[in-house]
């Protein structure tokens, strides 16, 4: 019995999500049933994947008044946290009822009140705030800087229109979806860090097809209409094979492309190990068109493909497997090369007749062994990233991804930026000017008088020039902004308190406003569809003759094999790069069709709960201070390590790390960024060089001594260190 809602501090419902447990005892068995409404995109009798959200959407009970019913239920909690938050400054973030078994975990993000409830024992709070945190994050790749203004997030959760609003909603939740399965599934969701798919050779291959084929192509193309791309990259599954930034792009963050991940994985979910790689088993069957779980909610912001984002350079890395046989299937019987150089020739070079012999092959090809191509790349989905710009840090900025999917499980991403990008970065500017205006004002007369503030005379010049810029052709921003000039810079007595605070507040909404009509709610365009047809084609035919291997090697990236003889008694290993943002792990795969060394049985999931036990158990550990744990678990042994290196290799001296309150941002990427904000922690008493953290967790078997244990943790981050040792991000 599982639920997750948005609400205002007025009771208004933003967002819900309910199973069918939750539902049932919301409202009577007659009250109705579900189809493709407030709870899901699915009618009944399908299911959706993934245990912490998983239901099956049959005839569950539904009524017109649901949301209704959702408020008068949540109605006293929202107001009664409201108004402890007004009297108290402060509210309750955790309790439980009914014996204990029903888990609420409550937190604010600005004026909306977030919750999630749990009534069958299978999460635990930190799972609760872990989800909660995520959303937000969701809800701000989607919205962007307009999360800033309550109404107007208020707006884009819950548009007027029941169709729009149903569009949004059932995005949302089909992300929690994905999210929920991935967490409980992948390992690089797990520890929420970027897994790479372990090729050197194929993955440089990729990397010099995307700049040159790719990228460079589509930014010299006079159809790209005023569209750059910044990046691209190549995943399988949830694990990322190359990745290209353009030059003039900003970097980004391990923690965004874990959310570009997610995305993908929900417009395309993995199909299982069997229907990827049996043609015959997918034979007559035709790919959706768009995407597959939650509906894309198109571009409509002229320009608002954002800046792009960060440099990789130096993306080979080394195999970790050396044992490992890879096996390369045979090339297409064609005569014609599946290289690079047919982007820019392309058929010209041959003749007629060997052209359509050409066409022949390779149709054939795809259709034997490839199964059913994709027809057409999925809508382009307008999303909100972080990007270092040489202007400065500007989070929150709007990109375009075009996902275009080459064969089931794997895909080309494409992220580009608009032309108005530097609109987008004088209005966080802007917005962050007044935000620090308005913390000052709320400290009192103790911060001293409004006009003597250092940094207002550069504020106005700015927004001066800003309003100047659009030249009247938003009267409302002119007008807030006259208003707040006449009050802070009176000659005579300046307004009070209360007023510039609301002078101040005014002016943020005009510029949020601003945004929203930009890269929110005008129409828009992208990437010409014929572009993205040339980039998907040409990428099929690079990988062609890989696509089965890459599938295999996708669910057997590292395998335990090659450790056993040099780690004895070793049964698992996650390896973290918390500064890059990567980690590296055998497969842990316990599907009927895959599994890993383990096996399909009993054991496999056994070890797979034990693992994931022990990141969950890592954490609580690492929240409260500790950096080393080592615990006897039945037959087994876990352990956990965390510490600091420099930029050579050479350990750091470990101290003391920062105790977390049991209501903080859960530890991670994607809620809050922990590591990065750790490595700025531990960074102030080392200016002098690079710090990197990692991370090691161990399943050892039981028998095993703690201090060869430890002994092999150290032997094997060192064998582990060289091939991460140069960033792929």
């Amino acid at each position: 019995m599982r639920c997750v809602l948005i609400a205002s501090t007025a009771a208004e419902l933003l967002f819900y999500w309910a199973d069918a447990a939750f539902l049932r005892r919301l409202r009577p068995p007659h009250a109705g049933q579900v189809g493709r409404d407030g709870t899901g995109r699915r009618g009944c009798g399908k299911g959706v994947r993934g245990r912490a959200w998983a239901l099956t959407w049959g005839c569950v009970p539904q009524g017109p008044a649901l949301e209704d019913s959702l408020n008068t239920l949540f109605a006293p909690l929202i107001i009664s946290c409201a108004a402890l938050l007004e009297k108290l400054a402060d509210t309750y973030t955790c309790f439980a009822t009914e014996h204990g078994r029903h888990l609420h975990v409550l937190h604010m993000f600005g004026d909306c009140l977030y919750i999630a409830v749990n009534g069958d024992g299978t999460e635990s709070e930190d799972d609760l705030r872990r989800t909660l945190f995520v959303l937000r994050r969701l809800v701000e790749a989607h919205c962007g800087l307009v999360t800033l203004d309550s109404h107007l997030i208020r707006k884009e959760l819950r548009p007027a229109d029941s169709e729009q609003r149903e569009r949004v909603w059932s995005l949302l939740r089909g992300l929690l979806e994905t999210y929920s399965h991935l967490r409980e599934e992948d390992q690089s969701f797990a520890v929420e860090a970027v897994e790479r798919l372990i090729h050197p050779q194929l993955c440089e291959q990729c990397i010099e097809f995307l700049e040159r084929q790719v990228v460079q192509y589509i930014n010299a193309s006079p159809e790209r209409g005023g569209d750059e791309v910044g990046h691209a990259f190549l995943l399988v599954h949830t694990k990322l094979l190359a990745f290209y930034s353009s030059r003039n792009a900003s970097s980004i963050r391990p923690a965004d492309l874990l959310i570009l991940i997610l995305l993908v994985q929900d417009l395309y979910p993995s199909e299982s190990a069997e229907e990827e790689l049996n043609p015959q088993s997918v034979a007559g069957k035709v790919l959706p068109q768009g995407p597959k779980r939650s509906e894309s909610i198109p571009v409509r912001g002229p320009g608002s493909h954002g800046a792009a984002e960060k440099d990789s350079d130096d993306q080979d890395t080394d195999d970790l497997s050396v044992p490992e046989v890879y096996y390369t299937p045979e090339p297409s019987p064609g005569g014609h090369s599946t290289g690079s150089e047919s982007w820019l020739e392309g058929t010209e070079m041959l003749g007629t007749g060997e052209a359509d012999a050409a066409d022949v092959q390779m149709a054939e090809d795809l259709l034997q062994t490839l199964g059913p191509l994709v027809p057409e790349a999925s809508n382009p989905r307008r999303i909100f990233l972080d990007a270092n710009l040489r202007e400065g840090y500007c989070p929150l900025l709007p990109h375009t991804m075009h996902c275009l999917p080459l064969w089931p499980g794997i895909s080309l991403v494409l992220l580009t930026k608009g032309p108005t990008t530097q609109v987008a970065v004088t209005l966080y500017q802007l917005l962050d000017g007044f935000l620090v205006l308005e913390r000052k004002l709320e400290e009192g007369p103790e911060a001293g008088a409004p006009r003597s503030y250092p940094f207002l005379a550069e504020l106005r010049q700015r927004m001066d020039k800003f309003v100047k810029k659009l030249s009247g052709q938003d009267i409302q921003l002119q007008n807030t902004w006259v208003d707040f000039k006449s009050k802070i810079f009176s000659r005579s007595e300046p307004g009070s308190s209360l007023e510039l605070l609301q002078a101040v507040a005014n002016v943020k909404r005009q510029l949020c406003s601003v945004y929203r009509q930009l890269f929110l709610a005008s129409a828009g365009h992208s990437l010409s569809q014929g572009l993205r047809d040339r980039a998907q084609k040409l990428m099929r035919e690079k990988l062609l003759d890989w696509r089965d291997f890459l599938l295999v090697k996708s669910r057997r990236n590292i395998t335990m094999v090659s450790y056993l003889e040099d780690f004895p008694g070793l049964v698992h290993f996650i390896y973290v790069d918390r500064t890059a943002g990567q980690m590296m792990a055998p497969s842990l795969s316990v599907t009927e069709k895959s599994s890993s060394e383990l096996g399909k049985g009993p054991l496999a999931a056994f070890i797979k709960r034990k693992v994931w036990s022990l990141i969950a158990l890592a954490r609580r550990y690492l929240q409260k201070g500790y950096t080393t744990l080592m615990l006897q678990d039945g037959d087994y042994c876990c352990s956990y390590f965390l510490w600091f290196e420099n930029e050579l290799g050479y350990k750091l001296e470990m101290m003391e790390v920062p105790v977390l309150s049991d209501d903080s941002a859960p530890i991670g990427m994607l809620a809050g960024d922990y590591y990065r904000k750790l490595l700025r922690y531990y960074s102030k008493n080392h200016q002098a060089e690079v710090v990197k953290c990692y991370e090691l967790l161990t399943v050892h078997l039981g028998i095993i001594p703690s201090e060869l244990v430890v002994q092999q943790a150290c032997d094997l981050a060192r064998r582990l260190w060289e091939p991460s040792r140069i960033p792929l991000l």
